[in-house]
């Protein structure tokens, strides 16, 4: 194998001799390699940059040019602090489409990359070196063993660098298979060592290393490979600086290898076996590669697509906030009738006129007020602490204790005062929004719906100033009846149901923009009138409203008059028989409202 490539002494011809070597062979120039050397420099010098934080060490330099000296496809110089790379494994990118100074580029060139953080590895880790006079088939071992050893200490450093040493592992393993510096038995031990140690250290997974891991046994026996995984597995916990222990460990291989080997027959075809089982292992983690780059693809495009939805949804959201203000601002403004884009309908108004209340409906507006003033009250917070000093009330119990602990010369910790502090509790506002259908068959609503409107606004400006009430009447069109202002109606508008269509989720929208019954720290209610015998569309516009307002905390109440009627989705229905107590029923779902907000 050719592992020992990757770490390389200063002997290695320098450019100059070499192309002085070339001249000298044939007489020629040397050949011009499809991209001109220089053009690699700036990708070199942004490999350099990266390298820094791959291996933590500022002091290397990185050159990039096709080919290299060494012949390895890339290779560490630790006495010249230099890291050569070669070109031609970014194939088929050019230089200029190549950009590794830009965190995330390395991902369009993952098996050059590999290489690259291999070669890192090495320089952050590959720190010993071998005495002089080191027996040379000894230091071959040391370096070896030291190719799984160095990744599994970077990968303890980068973790995420897992996926660039798998592929590292097909590029720089697979080229060396069919042309082996080990022979014989050697050989097999040595792909044991690059295959089954990657293994070991969490590079390579066991289920896709059991071709390499059968064969080996086969031809090393059981009791060699687990001799030689001893002492790699060893080797990976040697320290970076500590050559007197790699290379002892690299004397324990050698001697294990020479014990055993006169007694090992040698297959024929031994390079041709390993290849294949080599090519099955890297077939396997390049299949497993792209099952886990698919799924991670497939994650990420369903993260886009749900970012994208809810994108999308707070989109929609704001713009239905938009048609929401602007519905009720030219509701509440107009002084008519106006459509559901704004612009005024006098022709289509349900508005008869005004009256003067009643006395009964004077005297239900003071009896709701008063019932809610009675269901907002909170009584006062006590909070009650105790100190060793005054002000506050003194706990003679506790006292005598003090003393106690401080005769017997402990630290004190009675503490006899006790103070009480009251609090008042603000008393919540009401919030009421009425939507009375007005289509034909809600005649019989009109009369006893614009009494409780009235009833509701004037208790509820009578109660707090804080508290706001409307009322909008709707069929294809909008009617305000009464407005989200703090002055007392003077009057009753009545209102007559001649409508053919239904508009609810505007009449919702424009209700909750004008009194915010979407906003805690307030008693919410909307009360709907209606039958509800909708068209689809209608509906589901209605329902979605009601849910949004429901999943906010305002209570949704839903009253009907005949038996034909049917229930809206996420309301409480009421049903009313006698349309006469339509303003009761209000009364009481707002005071139940305002009594249940905390």
């Amino acid at each position: 194998m050719s592992a020992h490539r990757h770490v390389q002494s200063p002997a290695t011809t320098r450019d100059d001799d070499a192309d002085l070597a070339r001249w000298d062979d044939d007489g020629a120039p040397p050949a011009q390699p499809r991209s001109s050397p220089h053009l690699w420099l700036r990708v070199g010098a942004e490999l350099g940059d990266r390298l820094v934080a791959l291996s933590g060490r500022p002091d290397l330099l990185v050159t990039c040019r096709p080919g290299t000296r060494s012949g390895a496809p890339a290779a560490f110089f630790p006495a010249l602090g230099e890291v050569e790379f070669d070109a031609r494994l970014f194939a088929p990118l050019e230089p200029h489409e190549i950009h590794p100074r830009i965190v995330g580029d390395e991902e369009r060139y993952p098996a050059a990359w590999g290489v690259f953080v291999h070669e890192a590895a090495h320089a952050a880790h590959s720190v010993w070196t071998a005495p002089a006079g080191a027996d040379p088939r000894v230091v071959e071992a040391a370096l070896l063993l030291e190719e799984s050893r160095v990744e599994g200490q970077h990968l303890i450093r980068r973790p995420t660098d897992r996926t660039y040493l798998r592929t590292s592992a097909r590029t720089l393993v697979m080229p060396d298979i069919a042309h082996p510096t080990f022979q014989g038995i050697e050989h097999a031990a040595a792909v044991a060592a690059l295959v089954l140690g990657r293994r070991d250290v969490g590079i390579l997974d066991p289920g896709e290393t059991r071709a390499v891991a059968d064969l080996c046994a086969k031809v090393l026996g059981a009791n060699l490979l687990a001799t030689l995984a001893r002492i790699w597995t060893a080797a990976h916990r040697c320290a970076d600086r500590d050559a007197t222990t790699m290379l002892a460990h690299a004397q324990r291989w050698c001697d294990a290898l020479d014990t055993a080997a006169p007694a090992l027959p040698v297959p024929e075809n031994l390079t041709d076996l390993l290849s294949g089982a080599v090519g099955v292992v890297m077939d396997h983690a390049a299949a497993t590669d792209a099952a886990d780059l698919a799924a991670q693809a497939a994650a990420t495009d369903a993260m886009a697509a749900q970012s994208k939805a809810q994108a999308q949804d707070r989109a929609q959201r704001a713009g239905q906030r938009r048609k929401a203000a602007a519905t009720a601002k030219s509701v509440f403004n107009a002084r008519g009738t106006v459509t559901p884009d704004g612009t005024p309908a006098p022709r289509s108004t349900p508005v008869t006129g005004t009256r003067r209340p009643t006395a009964a409906e004077q005297s239900a507006a003071a009896r709701l007020s008063r019932a809610l003033r009675a269901a907002a009250y909170r009584e006062r917070t006590e909070e009650r602490t105790t100190s060793p000093t005054p002000p506050g009330r003194l706990n003679m119990r506790a006292a005598l204790a003090r003393t106690a602990q401080r005769a017997a010369g402990s630290v004190p910790t009675a503490e006899p005062f006790t103070h009480t502090r009251r609090r008042n509790s603000p008393t919540p506002p009401l919030r009421v929004g009425i939507a009375v259908d007005v289509s034909g068959s809600m005649r019989a609503a009109c009369a006893p719906v614009a009494s409780a409107a009235w009833i509701v606004a004037r208790a509820a400006a009578l109660t707090d100033p804080d508290s706001l009430t409307a009322t909008i009447a709707y069929d294809h069109h909008l009617t305000a009846l009464t407005r989200p202002t703090h002055r007392a109606p003077e009057r009753v508008t009545t209102f007559d149901a001649r409508g053919g269509h239904h508009n609810l989720g505007d009449a919702i929208d424009a209700l909750d923009h004008g009194l915010e019954l979407s906003r805690p720290g307030a008693g919410r209610l909307l009360v709907i009138v209606t039958d509800a015998r909708y068209n689809n569309d209608e509906t589901a516009s209605a329902v979605t409203r009601v849910k949004q307002l429901t999943t906010a905390g305002c209570a949704v109440l839903q009253l009907t008059l005949t038996a034909q009627s049917l229930h809206l989705p996420g309301t409480t229905l009421l049903h009313l028989p006698q349309p006469s107590s339509a303003p009761a029923a209000i009364a009481t779902a707002a005071t139940d409202a305002i009594r249940r907000t905390r």
